[in-house]
């Protein structure tokens, strides 16, 4: 984990260096740990964090600023901005009759778009805006855009592969899934030269071979892949209707719904999962905030001295006492200024309530979006499987199986990611033919089945949604 920077308040940003030097000793680490040679490896998947992005030097590979997080609210004020704008509501009427008319799918998302901090489209925007080397460098054709994985191939390759994957670019909310090419019309919309843009790979496929320098020798990369893209294919969630829950930093619902693009209104967004070939699989994707970050924040500031505590702190009070936790830690795609905050607290209030409080609003917020999914996605539903450093706490993925009613299951690899990019490298260098290969290597820990009625936790989620309801905008 490379650690961010904050140069300002609100600025989330990695160092270009640091994370490429990490990148290479996890490697390098990796391999000697395994008591294998660099030659021995016959191919390499890289999995990277999406949206978090950089632009750079055609020529001479210099970025122009750091990487810019996900999680940077740096575009805040252009978002809301554009979110309250006239010719935002215009683009609205214009798509919502343009779907009316032909029932395209495609038209649907436009209908009802809507800017959030989280996105890239914004942040690069404000680049273009405010670093005048990138716009310069873009007028001459000498700026490239990258995201995480295009920047380390770009780096792996001494700057002779530029490219990224379906998967990540569909990640950036530039990239139109429907046509599978950047999108020029919003592109037009907020100022951002099409000519940044590197070209769209499939996900399993031979990117070129890593520099002989870097590793001793040639090592080819055989995929890349986004990070919850590469979870959902690690988990093999291959049939439409499969569901993959990841809860690490943030937590992602993921449904695969095969060949079929969904858009919605609300919550979800469609992605593409990965490309191999012919194949393109969809998925459909929700996202709640202040997960992992939240716990984090407990445990830096001693609510507990371990994280294997909490569940068992948890489970040693009845309920949280009428102590609700609002996340706002890590700004969510919605309230770029909700602020978190802990509501109820009591003389009697104890650290097992604010545990159990912050525990709670993780299984509360999986319930609102499992709901949204069974509404919104018209597809039967199959397996539920979790991955992500927060499905080992038991408390979090007991309550959440008893809240949706449903089976869930918990690998023995919480870190699905890593495994899902193999996976794919293994796929396209020939080490596995085919999917049914994979599936045999998967391996269950834990299956959490529905234990209470979900009615039984209606008081205590009835004063959550109340208290969340007050919070906006604090």
């Amino acid at each position: 984990q490379v650690e961010s920077l904050h140069p300002r308040p609100g600025w989330v940003e990695l160092d270009p260096e640091a994370l490429w030097s990490q990148f290479i000793g996890v490697i390098k680490e990796a391999v000697q740990a395994a008591g294998l040679h660099m030659r021995q490896i016959a191919g390499l998947g890289i999995s990277t964090q999406r949206a978090t992005f950089i632009t750079w030097h055609k020529r001479t590979g210099k970025p122009f600023h750091n990487f810019i997080s996900w999680q940077d609210l740096r575009s805040a004020e252009l978002v809301n901005s554009w979110n309250r704008s006239l010719l935002l509501k215009v683009i609205h009427v214009i798509f919502t009759v343009l779907h009316f008319l032909t029932g395209n799918d495609r038209y649907l998302a436009p209908s009802f778009l809507t800017f959030s901090t989280h996105q890239t489209s914004m942040k690069l925007s404000w680049v273009f805006k405010n670093i005048h080397e990138a716009e310069e460098a873009a007028r001459k054709n000498n700026c490239c855009f990258g995201t995480v994985d295009t920047w380390l191939l770009y780096r792996l390759t001494k700057g002779s592969v530029y490219a990224t994957d379906y998967s990540n670019a569909s990640s950036t909310g530039i990239f139109e899934p429907f046509t599978k090419c950047w999108n020029p019309t919003l592109c037009n919309l907020l100022s951002i030269p099409m000519s940044i843009y590197p070209p769209v790979r499939d996900t399993s496929f031979n990117f070129g071979s890593t520099a002989s320098e870097i590793f001793g020798v040639p090592i080819p990369i055989m995929a890349v892949v986004a990070d919850q893209q590469s979870a959902m294919f690690g988990e093999c969630c291959f049939h439409p209707g499969d569901i993959k829950l990841t809860m690490g930093t943030g937590g992602f619902w993921n449904v695969n719904t095969g060949e079929h693009l969904f858009a919605s209104r609300g919550s979800l967004y469609p992605l593409i999962g990965w490309k191999i070939g012919e194949e393109v699989v969809y998925l459909t994707e929700g996202s709640v905030s202040d997960i992992g970050t939240a716990i984090k924040w407990a445990l830096d500031i001693e609510l507990f001295t371990n994280v294997d505590e909490t569940a068992e702190m948890a489970q040693s009070t009845a309920d949280s006492q009428g102590v609700c936790f609002i996340p706002g830690l890590q700004v969510p795609g919605d309230d770029p200024y909700l602020c978190a905050s802990f509501v109820g607290l009591k003389p009697s209030t104890n650290r097992n309530h604010l545990v159990r409080a912050i525990l709670e609003s993780v299984a509360f917020r999986n319930k609102l979006l499992y709901d949204i999914i069974v509404k919104k996605v018209h597809i039967p539903l199959r397996t539920i499987r979790a991955d992500g450093g927060v499905s080992n706490n038991s408390f979090v993925m007991q309550m959440t199986s008893d809240l949706i009613n449903k089976k869930i299951e918990k690998p023995a690899n919480a870190e699905m990611s890593s495994l899902g990019a193999a996976f794919l490298a293994g796929l396209a260098s020939g080490f596995w033919t085919d999917k049914k290969q994979l599936k045999k290597l998967r391996r269950i820990e834990a299956v959490f089945e529905p234990q209470k009625d979900s009615g039984e936790y209606r008081p205590a989620m009835d004063a959550w949604l109340q208290a969340m309801k007050h919070s906006p905008r604090w």
